[in-house]
């Protein structure tokens, strides 16, 4: 079998730093005015640290420059595509013919991987893109499992093949998507997007001979979020997705938490080595189920298995977590008080879990003990006020720093 690469997602330096942590062999990240998210936490500094970082710990980084650009953003992409050819990225992901013709002149030293958003379903596509200069196409989400095996058995023979295995999905086709910028003048074509899938709507009928007397239609007090797709999980595909001979299975969420991006790349980790190991003996099951732990809406495997699958819309169109939130990160682990980052209100006797890089199974423990930062005076419970605010924790194990731990909510009756 062929090792497939396990891509993250970067939207700061950081959340890159806890990706290679957790198991990523590499990131894909950008700075804000030029990959299609422009609320990334990443100027062309972090943008560079982050690739020297990533190379001095043999891992890679490919850059997002996949907006598609009006003639007034070239100045700028000149400059970024000279700049990128000076630090040598991995590679360069992008979509606009434009865009990628002046990458072709500007940083011809830098592969180009061709963004799911230029639409790739079929093989002649690939072999289009492949004799423009590409070194990989990442396939649209529409493609289902018949049409990527045929799609791998009759591509250019050098040309790699991504695809998206878990993460969030946009309802248009490979989000190629206008409804934002009709409503509100944010175009996601641009990176700018405001999710307006994922809002509520009021829905009225209409009787043909009484017009303008509307009737409302309500899923909910909230309204019905009748674009709002459910979440992509293939976690159970893994095994049919590496024997297709899959070059890199991409995770998305650039705008998702450390905490998120460690649990969900660990769990992702964990399954493909233990399938390289062991194909025989693969349980998916305990992969859902430690995956679960970090969803944020309900999962579907979209149109992978069945293209006729209906199961994909998430009418509530809301995010959340039930069961577990980030609790913190370990900025230092010490013996006895180790020294932790606060993402949410912890208190003693909260149950804890430590998600440790390479290992499936969490370390779970109950805070047993809290201290100040500042005075070090033993306290009950703790909730952030500022950005980056610490407590002492007694940790139950040696512990390495920038490790995630998640919080288990509590529930009446659960402990």
């Amino acid at each position: 079998m062929k090792k497939i690469e396990l891509l993250a997602p970067a939207g700061s330096y950081e959340k890159a730093k806890t990706a290679f942590k957790y198991g990523a062999d590499a990131v894909y990240c950008g700075t804000s005015s030029l990959s299609l998210r422009t609320r990334a936490d990443m100027d062309n500094n972090d943008l560079i640290k982050t690739i020297e970082y990533a190379h001095s710990i043999g891992k890679k980084v490919h850059v997002t420059l996949n907006i598609f650009a009006w003639d007034d953003k070239y100045e700028e992409i000149i400059e970024m595509a000279k700049i990128l050819n000076k630090v040598k990225p991995d590679a360069i992901i992008a979509a606009d013919g434009g865009v990628i013709e002046t990458l072709k002149q500007y940083a011809p030293n830098i592969p180009i991987h061709i963004s799911t958003q230029a639409n790739i379903v079929s093989s002649r596509d690939c072999e289009f893109w492949y004799k423009n200069g590409a070194k990989r196409v990442i396939m649209a989400r529409e493609a289902n499992k018949e049409q990527l095996k045929y799609i791998m058995e009759h591509k250019p023979e050098d040309l790699e093949v991504e695809m998206f295995g878990h993460g969030s999905i946009c309802f248009a086709f490979s989000g190629r998507c206008f409804l934002s910028d009709f409503l509100c003048g944010r175009s996601a074509n641009l990176g700018d997007c405001a999710q307006s899938c994922r809002w509520s709507y009021n829905l009225y009928a209409e009787e043909k001979n009484n017009p303008g007397e509307f009737l409302p239609i309500e899923e909910s007090e909230y309204g019905t979020s009748i674009f709002s797709s459910k979440d992509l999980c293939l976690i159970k595909e893994i095994p049919e997705i590496i024997n297709m001979g899959i070059d890199s299975l991409k995770i998305e969420g650039r705008l998702k938490t450390e905490y998120y991006i460690a649990s969900v790349i660990n769990v992702y980790r964990n399954a493909i080595d233990d399938y390289m190991k062991d194909p025989k003996n693969y349980d998916y099951s305990k992969y859902l189920k430690e995956i679960e732990k970090s969803k944020t809406r309900e999962f579907t495997t979209f149109y992978f298995n069945d293209r006729n699958n209906k199961d994909i819309q998430d009418l509530s169109g809301r995010q959340y977590n039930e069961q577990y939130e980030f609790g913190g990160k370990i900025i230092e682990y010490r013996q006895e008080k180790s020294v932790i980052e606060i993402k949410n209100k912890l208190s003693v006797g909260d149950i804890m879990e430590i998600i440790i890089p390479n290992k499936l199974e969490p370390e779970i423990f109950e805070i047993e003990k809290l201290w100040d930062y500042e005075t070090e005076e033993e306290i009950d419970s703790i909730s952030p006020g500022v950005k980056g605010q610490k407590v002492f924790m007694k940790l139950p194990t040696k512990c390495g720093n920038d490790w995630i731990i998640r919080r288990e909510k509590w529930k009446e009756g659960r402990y």
